[in-house]
């Protein structure tokens, strides 16, 4: 018999697992879905320039047949990412304030076709668009983009999505490094569509405290929207130093206790030996960590 608080208790919740599809951008959209779904991936987590090479330019009807070729191939568009790499020469923190229009505009956007295509969340990463500038100070940096932040904000809430904002380490950018920083921005913008959320790699390189540690802390709080398992290294999760086992079983405890919605996204940088390789080994190793922790419990 499982003693109280044993793990069976963690795993009746199911995790649902996307990939993300940049990682098989050298395939077609149809055969992303079909390789995703044949690994044993939920779903997708989408980054828009893999689309198109103008986002902006992907129609009502466009965006809700992607939706219905992931659902012929048994899987998911849950949500999409890297937001701002097309079109190109976008800020959120630009002293041009023409400029920040624009960039929330394709914000704005992004949150419709995000629920157009089935998905519930939009991770903001996006570092070189949010870097201070030149001549600024990081107070009216981090203002402009609370601006645009906020923004997007309304329109998540208008088409029932969450908008996250990522923390992302010291080497991508200079505006929000920690998941603190990017919880006090979710309180100043105070929207119940506006989150921030944990890379696992950025987290391990960027925080004091293990990500376990940061579940722990920040989920029963209602601040984190979202998170992207990969290691400090780059590559996807079993790849690197940093222990996953830990991290699932958190991640099982915080769903069955209702402060996460179950969805991660695997999200490696450097793919080895290669995207539909790296695809493959980060898959197998989440699935048997969650093996060994039904068979621990």
């Amino acid at each position: 018999m499982a003693r109280e608080g044993s793990s069976r208790r963690l795993v009746q919740p199911r995790l649902k697992i996307a990939l993300c599809n940049e990682v098989l951008a050298n395939l077609s959209f149809v055969y992303q879905c079909k390789a995703a779904s044949a690994m044993g991936y939920d779903g997708l987590e989408v980054a828009p320039f893999t689309l198109a090479a103008n986002p902006m330019a992907i129609t009502d009807v466009q965006a809700a047949e992607f939706a219905r070729i992931a659902q012929d191939h048994g899987i998911t568009i849950f949500g999409l990412h890297w937001l701002l790499v097309a079109p190109a020469g976008l800020s959120l923190v630009s002293p041009d304030a023409t400029l920040r229009e624009r960039t929330t505009e394709v914000m704005c956007r992004l949150v419709e076709l995000c629920k157009l295509m089935g998905g519930s969340y939009l991770v903001h990463g996006s570092p070189k668009q949010r870097a201070v500038p030149p001549g600024a100070t990081m107070p009216e940096t981090l203002e402009r983009a609370r601006e645009c932040l906020a923004r997007a904000a309304v329109m998540a809430e208008a088409c029932d999505v969450t908008y996250c904002i990522e923390p992302l380490s010291q080497s991508e950018t200079d505006v929000l490094n920690t998941v603190a920083q990017a919880a006090q921005l979710v309180d100043d913008i105070h929207s119940p569509a506006f989150k921030t959320m944990i890379d696992c790699s950025a987290a391990g390189q960027s925080e004091v405290e293990s990500v376990s540690a940061l579940m722990e802390k920040w989920m029963p709080t209602g601040r984190i929207g979202h998170v992207q398992v990969n290691d400090p290294n780059r590559r996807g999760p079993g790849q690197g130093a940093m222990r996953f086992k830990p991290i699932m079983e958190t991640l099982l405890r915080m769903c069955a206790q209702k402060h996460y919605s179950g969805i991660i996204a695997v999200e490696p940088f450097d793919y080895v030996p290669d995207g539909m390789g790296s695809a493959a080994h980060s898959i197998g190793y989440l699935r048997g960590i969650m093996q060994s922790l039904e068979k621990d419990a």
